[in-house]
């Protein structure tokens, strides 16, 4: 098992969590957000690249599976990385909504992370373009895929939290996935974890439930407890992902 702490990914990895509203179903959500709203945010982006303004060079959606209980604490999450972290609006987008993805959605905010890829297996998540319409928006699954959203102890030390899951939790947790048979492990720390719901995000793919029902039998714990709290870490499963940008 290696020792070496994960590199981050340069720049910042900006968060988008997706609610649908009360009156708006999943499907509904779904459908505005590919047709409507990701169309609108790839070109915005290209735009700005041909000024040479800033702008984002990957753009990925991950909708969220309902839980056994037929319930979403979130309906997905939009993620875009960019040189820099985008400063925090005023207002949430979509609080006077622009689109009709927005006027289905709850307003939310960004949330800006730092990335560590410490499995990459991009090799097992192609982007394979539309061929019969515009080449994207597309989509991809065959994987399944597992969301932690961690939440930190009321006051707890961030920044010990950070160390700890950087030096022991993530060769931890890799150990594992390789063991079972994960190919692609991604987290993600928040850059003011203060003024966050949560620390971070943990993303770890496998090819199938088994594969996770596996980890999950054999995952040891490491000391992270110490600064998470579970009344606040959701964990979300996924099979399918929208792609933007890649």
């Amino acid at each position: 098992m290696s020792t070496a702490r994960a590199a981050a990914t340069p720049g910042a990895k900006m968060m988008y969590l997706i609610k649908a509203r009360p009156t708006t179903s999943r499907e509904e959500l779904v459908a505005h957000w590919f047709a409507n709203h990701m169309p609108l945010v790839i070109a915005a982006q290209h735009a700005a690249a041909a000024a040479g303004k800033l702008h984002a060079t990957r753009y990925v959606a991950t909708l969220f599976d309902a839980d056994r209980d037929g319930g979403r604490v979130w309906d997905g999450v939009a993620q875009l990385w960019w040189e820099r972290a985008l400063p925090r609006p005023e207002q949430p987008h979509g609080a006077v909504p622009t689109d009709s993805f927005q006027e289905k959605a709850e307003p939310y905010v960004p949330w800006a992370t730092t990335e560590y890829v410490v499995l990459d297996g991009s090799e097992r998540l192609p982007v394979v373009p539309l061929t019969l319409n515009p080449p994207f928006p597309c989509t991809r699954s065959g994987f399944h895929k597992v969301t932690f959203l961690v939440g930190a102890q009321p006051g707890a030390d961030c920044r010990a939290l950070f160390d700890h899951w950087l030096d022991v939790h993530i060769p931890n947790v890799r150990s594992v996935m390789e063991q079972v048979g994960g190919f692609r492990y991604v987290v993600s720390h928040s850059i003011e974890p203060e003024a966050e719901p949560y620390a971070g995000m943990a993303e770890l793919y496998f090819p199938d439930a088994a594969a996770w029902s596996r980890f999950r039998d054999t995952i040891q714990p490491d000391g992270m407890e110490r600064w998470t709290d579970p009344s606040r870490t959701v964990v979300l499963r996924a099979g399918t992902e929208m792609i933007g940008i890649s």
